[in-house]
């Protein structure tokens, strides 16, 4: 029997930089991908079985990490990540034919979007009322529905220029035109990546309780084996005020002996920790390992130990330098 087609879902509609990010996946222009409405419902897709995988954002350049994604990947059934991708990012104002900027007095887009064109916006339509969309795209098609409620939408260059029904009003309006997003896709539980030597492994860490020093140990576990973080956050948990976790990206793959170290490290403080994936990263960028935290240096330090408990003799005996003359 032929192998069943593999299935994607994406934060839609089609046309986002989700979908974007997507496409970078190999393979992906021949899979079954089904958009979604929102983070919630991807990852829901992907736990019940009807899709092998999803594309979600979690870090913009600009705002920092996509607290939807953060949150849905903490809790629930155990998913894993399996890669990541990178997307620059660009904006265009678009409204119906006709529709001139001075008639504008409500904007829609996703929160994100809104966040990184809010200083062109201030500038240009001082007065404009940010209306909350579910993705730029889905903003977008919304100018085309029959009783809409806002006049333009903030979206990608590319759904506009595919929309007949839709007018580019100004162009590159994001406030900092180096802009980027990071986006993440989404299995089950399974097999890891192999390691590259230019890997990234996520972790989420309920602070195990409130008090003096209680993150310092967790960060401890990292730098005491000369892990680099690349990104920390902190959540609330929802459970009660002051009870949060933190979602941390480091430099490595679980598989080099000093992250698996510090993730055992974090497991004796915080036994609720959630491992969510090792893979490579999308820049290609290598980890910088000092030698005292190589896998070798690991293997050797164990090798010592393990002498010492076996009785073993491990050094010559130490003989003092003579004292120089005065």
């Amino acid at each position: 029997m032929p192998a069943s087609p593999v299935t994607y879902t994406f934060l839609g509609p089609e046309g986002t930089f989700t979908e974007a990010a997507l496409m970078q996946v190999p393979g992906a222009a021949q899979a079954i991908r089904i958009p979604a409405s929102n983070v919630n419902s991807a990852l829901d897709k992907v736990r019940d079985g009807s899709a092998d995988a999803a594309m979600v954002p979690i870090e913009n350049s600009v705002e920092g990490g996509v607290t939807a994604t953060l949150d849905a990947i903490a809790t629930g059934q155990e998913l894993r990540i399996l890669r990541e991708a990178i997307v620059p990012i660009s904006f265009v104002l678009a409204a119906r034919p006709g529709v001139r900027i001075e008639d504008i007095r409500r904007i829609s887009t996703h929160g994100h979007a809104w966040a990184q064109c809010r200083l062109w916006v201030d500038a240009n339509i001082p007065n404009a009322e940010y209306i909350p969309g579910s993705s730029t795209a889905a903003a977008a098609m919304g100018l085309l529905e029959d009783g809409v409620h806002y006049d333009a939408a903030i979206c990608a260059p590319i759904v506009a220029a595919e929309q007949p029904g839709l007018a580019v009003l100004a162009e590159n309006i994001g406030d900092n035109p180096g802009a980027v997003t990071r986006f993440v896709l989404v299995g089950r539980p399974g097999a890891l990546p192999e390691p590259t030597g230019a890997d990234k492994t996520t972790v989420v860490v309920p602070l195990p309780e409130d008090r003096p020093g209680a993150l310092m140990e967790i960060l401890d576990q990292f730098a005491t084996r000369g892990v680099n973080l690349s990104r920390i956050e902190s959540r609330p948990t929802g459970q009660y005020l002051g009870h949060y976790f933190f979602s941390i990206d480091a430099d490595g793959h679980v598989a080099d002996a000093r992250v698996a170290d510090a993730l055992a490290g974090l497991h004796r403080i915080s036994p609720a920790t959630r491992f969510l994936g090792s893979y490579g990263r999308a820049d290609g960028q290598r980890t910088l390992v000092a030698p005292h935290t190589s896998d070798q240096a690991f293997r050797a330090a164990h090798a010592w130990v393990k002498n010492i408990l076996a009785g073993a003799s491990l050094v010559p005996e130490y003989t003092p330098r003579a004292s120089p003359r005065a």
